[in-house]
């Protein structure tokens, strides 16, 4: 009975592994469809449907590949100097994670201080 069971585990695995997300996908992508045709039956034009769909009502930031570029260099810094610490002083885990997040902190302030000093120079000229 057992020879039978284990058999049957690597085409479950492989069952739930493509066929739940294959299935959440078509599932994502028939509820859209039905969704636009909804609108369109109700007497909305395919471009006032597309329309409806993008969302412009938010401001893209320009600072963003500075943020993101900051977080990841202090990010590298804090596991860098983690490191360092754990080879010549033996800390534990618990003291890494918390230069690591120490670091991140640090580089979303230094963003938020570049980002705020950007902005209050680009208000001043615009006056």
């Amino acid at each position: 009975m057992h020879g039978v069971v284990e058999e049957f585990i690597p085409v479950v695995a492989i069952i739930f592994t493509f066929g739940i997300p294959g299935i959440i996908l078509f599932w994502w992508i028939y509820t859209k469809h039905r969704e636009k045709m909804r609108l369109i039956e109700k007497g909305l034009s395919p471009e006032e449907v597309k329309a409806y769909f993008t969302d412009n009502t938010k401001p893209k930031n320009p600072y963003s590949s500075l943020k993101f570029g900051l977080i990841l260099l202090f990010f590298g810094i804090g596991i860098f100097l983690a490191n360092v610490a754990e080879s010549i002083y033996d800390v534990e885990e618990g003291v890494m994670m918390g230069i690591i997040v120490t670091f991140i902190g640090l580089g979303f302030l230094i963003y938020f201080l570049v980002v705020s000093s950007k902005t209050k120079s680009e208000s001043s000229v615009n006056q």
